[in-house]
């Protein structure tokens, strides 16, 4: 089996170019076949009316048939064909082969595969020839007088496939051999420049797969043609560029979780230690810090896990018709004390009434906990925040809303991606662990919904998250 594309184009055009002359050879053959077979039956037609009429004009002159013997052995051997002339009672006049004069014609004598033609005579012209099988009974005349039949044995007929084939062969035979060669050499021609136009993106990318075998995410193929294998490179550039995209986000996050394990950890470590040499005193001071170092831990694993189950397609949720907006203001309640804390100003502006929501009310309550607690942490003092809900369009739009420090252009993109901070120098009592707006995409997404965000440098910013209704 073939397995190089060089060969394949070839032996594709090499089949193509049998194809087409073996059709044109044969469809040739054939037409020239059967204008032999029309050319010899009308020539041996014309040359049989002329016997009929030879001999009716013999009879006319002279009134019998005495001495036409020599002329039919004339005509038979002129015409390569055997002729046979019987009168009225049978008896063969005369024969081209001499062998049944004064005989009773009978055409047991002559070969049955020979091609026979039968003829009544007449002492008047007679334009029609009316051709029979051995054995048939010719056909009478009307208004004249019969004088005799005439019989005209043709023999086998030509091997006319071997003349036809033998003619059309002389005729394009060598111009064939000679275009074939020419043909031959263009497909060679053409399987070069075509395999190389296809097999230089296709050699592309089988280079750029073998280095992502290795783990190299940086190759691209460089082709800018269109149609299938310009899409095809196209998809491959874009499949690279966004599997470059989850290595460098897989690494980002391997390191900010080792960061973020590493400082709490530490922090236990070193209470411990100075407990342990005596520094520090185990008192109530000492155990609560243990025990807020030990509840980040905790949170972030917990972050963790529910981002590895929504991955996985795994999120547990038990979704039931439910009032947001109660929703909305017991969250507001919840976390009242720590915007307090920086004296932010927290308020709902909220409809009477909104179409239910088919939800998990535990998971909506993460949703919007984890947009006010980063609204409070970008936020500065004395800021304002500000919850809002509308119903449109068989959706109910929730947006928290503040007058933080905003994010750039350049980071809105990113900003719902794992450990992604738009300012990489924030302590973690600023920062939080990063996981906590892509824990309110995935949860929203699993219900459905969008999430979205608006933000202008130093004017704040708004996130909105959309529910269905029910």
């Amino acid at each position: 089996m073939i397995h190089n594309l060089n060969l394949r184009l070839l032996a594709a055009f090499a089949l193509v170019i049998v194809v087409i002359f073996g059709s044109v050879f044969f469809f040739t053959y054939r037409t020239t076949r059967n204008e032999i077979s029309q050319v010899g039956d009308r020539l041996e037609t014309a040359q049989d009316r002329r016997v009929q009429t030879e001999l009716s004009r013999y009879y006319q002159l002279t009134g019998s048939w005495d001495g036409v013997q020599p002329l039919v052995v004339q005509w038979g051997n002129l015409y390569d064909r055997r002729i046979i002339l019987s009168d009225n009672q049978g008896t063969v006049i005369a024969d081209s082969n001499e062998e049944l004069v004064g005989k009773t014609y009978s055409t047991s004598a002559i070969k049955p595969s020979a091609v026979m033609v039968s003829v009544s005579l007449s002492d008047q012209p007679f334009d029609a020839l009316v051709p029979s099988q051995p054995g048939m009974p010719t056909e009478p005349l009307t208004n004249t007088n019969v004088v005799g039949t005439l019989h005209i044995v043709h023999g086998e007929l030509p091997d006319i496939n071997r003349s036809a084939l033998q003619l059309t062969y002389n005729t394009i035979g060598s111009n064939f051999i000679r275009t074939g060669i020419l043909a031959g050499v263009l497909a060679i021609l053409l399987t070069f420049v075509i395999s190389r136009r296809i097999l230089s993106p296709v050699k592309a990318l089988t280079k750029a797969t073998r280095q992502f075998g290795k783990g190299d995410f940086s190759q691209r193929v460089k082709y800018k043609g269109k149609g299938e294998l310009g899409e095809l490179s196209s998809s491959f550039n874009s499949m690279a560029d966004n599997l470059e995209q989850t290595q460098r986000l897989r690494r980002n996050m391997v390191a900010d979780v080792a960061h973020e394990l590493r400082t709490p950890l530490s922090n236990l470590k070193g209470y411990l230690e100075a407990i342990s040499d005596g520094v520090v005193q185990p008192d109530a001071t000492t155990i609560h810090s243990l025990n807020e170092e030990a509840a980040t831990l905790s949170h972030l694993v917990e972050d963790l896990q529910e981002l590895s189950l929504s991955d996985a397609g795994e999120l547990k949720m038990k979704a039931q018709p439910e009032d947001i907006t109660r929703l909305i203001k017991e969250t507001i309640t919840a976390i009242q004390p720590k915007a307090a804390d920086k004296n932010l100003s927290l308020t709902s502006d909220l409809p009477e009434t909104l179409t239910p929501v088919n939800i998990d009310s535990h998971r909506i309550k993460q949703v919007l906990y984890n947009l006010l607690d980063n609204a409070i942490a970008h936020t500065g003092r004395d800021g304002r925040i500000t919850v809002t809900a509308r119903e449109h369009d068989k959706l109910v739009e929730v947006s928290v809303a503040d007058t933080g420090e905003g994010i750039p252009p350049a980071d809105l993109p990113l900003i719902f991606e794992r450990f992604y901070r738009v300012d990489k120098s924030r302590t973690r009592a600023t920062g939080g662990t990063g996981l906590g707006l892509t824990i309110a995409k995935r949860l929203v997404e699993a219900h459905g919904g969008t999430i979205k965000v608006e933000s202008k440098v130093g004017q704040g910013s708004t996130f909105t998250f959309s529910l269905p209704t029910i």
